[in-house]
């Protein structure tokens, strides 16, 4: 399938959704639509909110807040998950050590430590990058690990053999194969980013997109409430796509 092809049918995709839920907020094709409108809004009316927020100004301010959460949140929660996961996989005796901790470490519940890094580092912008390195940081490790972990051994006998030292290994082996497991983990890891700067914002901030859904469902404003998660969703897409073109650049030796 072309890609032409694919985003049409993504689209359409989208186009169905959106007018079964117009036809279920505005007809009696789903049940009642005032019912349905009061716990799920209406599509015009989120659009209409999303573009009195696009053309007033207000939203880029929060937009700003929430995109430096989450860009601070993924380079440094992604660039530790790198480094750590290089040398747990270089290293299996550090690995072994470590391996409960580091298990038990990404089982705590990352809304727990919500409030504690609100204590911490109080209620601005460092709270809320804190919260999402712990989610970024653990996809990556996990996903850089195994990738280093899944070298060829016929690869690397055949590197040693022709001279190469750990240096050379790691430019021309180890990375190279890490590389596809880690842009896997980096296209998961930007959503989680931005979840964590969100939810920190949700629980306690006075700007970004988690504050305004926070203010929204605070005054059972739905149709502030879905606003908030579209332009919320748009964002973790645009994102992710300039995610995909540093993918494409870097990984373009794979079809040669």
């Amino acid at each position: 399938m072309n890609r032409a092809a694919l985003i049409s049918l993504q689209v359409l995709v989208a186009v169905i959704i959106v007018v079964l839920w117009h036809l279920a907020s505005t007809t009696t094709l789903f049940g009642n639509p005032k019912t349905v409108a009061f716990f799920f809004g209406d599509p015009v009316s989120v659009m209409r909110r999303v573009g009195e927020w696009v053309f007033e100004g207000s939203i880029w301010y929060h937009l700003w807040i929430t995109l430096s959460e989450s860009i601070l949140a993924f380079l440094i929660g992604a660039a530790g998950g790198v480094l750590f996961g290089f040398w747990f996989a270089r290293k299996p005796l550090v690995a072994a050590v470590f391996d409960p901790y580091v298990k038990a470490a990404n089982a705590l519940p990352r809304v727990v430590l919500a409030p504690i890094f609100a204590l911490w580092f109080g209620l601005g912008i460092w709270s809320k990058v804190a919260l999402g390195i712990t989610l970024v940081f653990f996809i990556v490790f996990f996903n850089v690990y195994q990738g280093v972990k899944e070298v060829s051994p016929t690869v690397l006998s055949n590197a040693r053999m022709l001279g190469m030292n750990e240096r050379q290994l790691l430019r021309h082996v180890y990375l190279p194969s890490a590389l596809s497991w880690m842009f896997s983990s980096l296209h998961t890891s930007v959503g989680f980013a931005v979840v964590g700067a969100v939810v920190g914002e949700y629980l306690g901030s006075a700007a970004g997109l988690g504050y305004l859904i926070q203010q929204a469902e605070g005054v059972f404003d739905v149709t502030g409430v879905f606003a908030g998660m579209f332009v919320l969703m748009a964002f973790v897409l645009l994102v992710d796509w300039l995610v995909g073109l540093v993918e494409k650049r870097l990984l373009a030796w794979r079809g040669r």
